[in-house]
């Protein structure tokens, strides 16, 4: 990243609200750590060790974030995800000062990138690579992702309902599909199982009829290539690695072929060949991160199948087990009555946190989400907050406290979507002038984005900041043991509280009260970097709390030679903080309650509050 020196200035010369609290037990000094081994970039790309992403530090990583943006499947920008670098920027400036995120899976078009068979579009790749690199700078990792939906939009006629994206149109000519329809479809998802020019469009890449397979892998190494070389090597580290096929499928199966079968027999040797292409482009110590069939982990019993990769054996390094999830039964509005629940997605994303486990791997669940608009929207708040609870923590609320061991690594996931032109689109749909859509996502009625832009032209949130920009372990200096987060979002005017103090530990209930909390409790490693909460914007330096056995504060100081507990701001200049905490050993569990639920808190408030805690954690490890 560039600037380092001068925003490592920044840090060191940044004061930040302080309120010593006199009374403790004083916690032990952390050593002088320089800031430019412990904060900032250290030229390492992420990696995945132990089942758990790490950076070159050591320390696990979890990545949090959103899609930028849907807006690539459109036409009006040319398939790319912003009008201008000057968009891009606003975007990830937002997107870190009020989504909280850390990374975005960047959206890129294949019908865009090699437009004429053979013919790769450097054009559209200079653009795609200044969009990035916007990101970048802002302190953003970026996944870069090749997407479709429905094969091509070169499907579909201008009087279609529904349209798709990803291939280009000379490759929907080579197969001489038959005309589309998916007869009586609610939903465009139907066209998947229902419409035989999807199917058979989809069977035909697989298969590399008409060469349909490798021409796209031509074109990925091109596009790995260019990106390697026009991106510095600071930019480069943070790219987390690459997503080669988003929501793969069959189209349908060959004679005796099974959902199993065919994830062995034609999606593991496509993803064996787009490695390849990977470590040909320079890009061989980033992880390729493979989606298994689309509906491996749908929750509706009837669209699940066997697989998940089952037969490709351990993943990790070289493979990221990348999956999707939505609540098909809420979107149905008829399989899913009221609202989401605590725990309601726990035992789904458990089921992510397995299979990556057997896989020898890190998870990323890369796309998750609900519709914010028509008439299954009113149970976003609650479908949305039980998808970051479960992502949080294997475990629902009502047994986190009791069983906190079983809690299972932070998950990392990124929302769909970031779209800075929700609502203000100019989309000609399949080309048709008679179809200009404007609302929502401007594609097959879909309305997801977390952001819009105002009437003054800024950034504005479209859901509850406390559930988005959320406090999260980014950077854990050994490994997570368990986390969890009550953000207290709202659905209407009703706060939702799943995951409340126990009684059992009255005094930190008591310090907590009806604010949010955080809690996590991690095993210090052999590193000297600290431990890095991201700090929601609403969480003011100055009135956040924070319990440790590492330190005891209300207002954390700016990070210093000596404070174990700190707060600096976090790369890209955008105004958000993280919070810092630093050990001085190995193999010894540490914990630390962040919480914006206490004014000006007593001492024997803090001290009692962290006894209560440390026995607690003695107690479960």
């Amino acid at each position: 990243m560039p600037n380092i020196r001068v925003r490592l200035l920044v840090v060191l010369v940044a004061l930040c609200g302080f309120t010593a609290v006199a009374g403790l037990p004083p916690a032990a000094a952390a050593p002088a750590v320089a800031p430019t081994d412990s904060l900032w970039f250290d030229g390492a790309p992420l990696t995945v060790q132990g089942g758990r992403f790490t950076d070159g530090q050591g320390r696990e990583i979890v990545l949090r974030g959103y899609n930028v943006s849907g807006e690539t499947k459109l036409e009006e920008n040319g398939g790319l995800p912003f009008a201008s670098v000057a968009d891009a920027r606003k975007s990830a400036t937002a997107l870190r000062a009020l989504g909280g995120a850390n990374t975005v899976r960047f959206l890129l078009s294949w019908a865009h990138a090699e437009p004429v068979r053979g013919q790769a579009d450097t054009g559209y790749l200079a653009a795609v690579t200044e969009q990035m690199r916007v990101f970048l700078d802002a302190g953003i990792r970026v996944l870069p992702d090749f997407h479709q939906d429905l094969y091509s939009r070169h499907l579909f006629h201008s009087g279609s309902w529904y349209t798709g994206d990803g291939a280009p149109e000379w490759a929907v000519d080579a197969g001489g599909y038959p005309a589309e329809s998916c007869g009586i479809c609610l939903f465009w998802g139907q066209n998947i199982t229902q419409n035989a020019a999807v199917q058979k469009a989809q069977h035909d890449f697989w298969h590399n009829a008409h060469g349909l397979q490798d021409a796209f892998l031509a074109t990925a190494g091109t596009t790995l290539s260019y990106l390697r070389e026009h991106l510095s090597a600071a930019e480069f580290a943070d790219v987390a690695g690459f997503d080669p096929y988003n929501e793969p499928y069959a189209g349908s199966y060959d004679s005796g072929q099974t959902s199993r079968t065919w994830e062995k027999d034609l999606l593991w040797p496509f993803y064996e060949k787009f490695r390849a292409r990977m470590d040909a482009a320079g890009w061989q110590d980033k992880p390729a991160f493979v989606e298994p069939n689309l509906f491996w982990n749908a929750n509706i019993s009837t669209q699940k199948q066997e697989g998940g990769l089952l037969d490709a054996g351990t993943l990790a390094p070289r493979y990221v087990f990348n999956t999707h999830f939505y609540d098909q039964k809420a979107i149905s509005g008829i399989l899913m009555w009221g609202k989401a629940g605590d725990g309601q997605y726990a035992s789904d994303l458990a089921t992510v946190r397995a299979r990556a486990s057997a896989a020898g791997t890190a998870a990323v669940v890369s796309e998750f989400g609900h519709p914010l608009s028509g008439t299954v929207s009113d149970k976003a708040p609650t479908v949305l907050k039980a998808m970051y609870q479960a992502l949080d923590s294997r475990l629902p609320g009502a047994s986190w406290w009791s069983d906190p061991a079983a809690s299972g690594p932070v998950l990392s996931g990124t929302q769909w979507q970031w779209d800075l032109y929700n609502g203000r689109h100019h989309e000609l749909m399949n080309g048709n002038p008679a179809k200009l859509l404007t609302s929502g996502d401007a594609w097959n009625d879909e309305d997801l984005s977390a952001v819009r832009l105002d009437d003054s032209g800024n950034a504005a949130l479209r859901q509850d900041a406390r559930l988005l920009d959320r406090l999260y372990p980014s950077a854990t200096a050994g490994t997570a043991l368990a986390f969890t987060y009550e953000d207290r979002s709202r659905d209407g005017s009703a706060t939702l509280t799943w995951n409340p103090v126990p009684p059992s530990l009255p005094n930190v209930a008591k310090l907590v009260g009806s604010g949010r909390y955080g809690l996590l409790v991690w095993r210090s490693g052999d590193g000297t970097a600290p431990t890095e909460l991201h700090l929601p914007a609403s969480f003011p330096t100055a009135s956040t709390t924070v319990v440790s056995d590492l330190g005891t504060v209300y207002g954390p100081p700016a990070y210093g030679a000596s404070a174990p507990v700190a707060v600096a701001p976090e790369p890209g200049g955008t105004g958000s903080r993280r919070l810092l905490l630093t050990d001085q050993d190995s193999g010894v569990p540490h914990f630390a309650l962040v919480t914006d639920g206490a004014t000006a808190p007593a001492a024997d408030a803090l001290a009692a509050a962290r006894s209560e805690l440390a026995g607690w954690v003695a107690a479960h490890w």
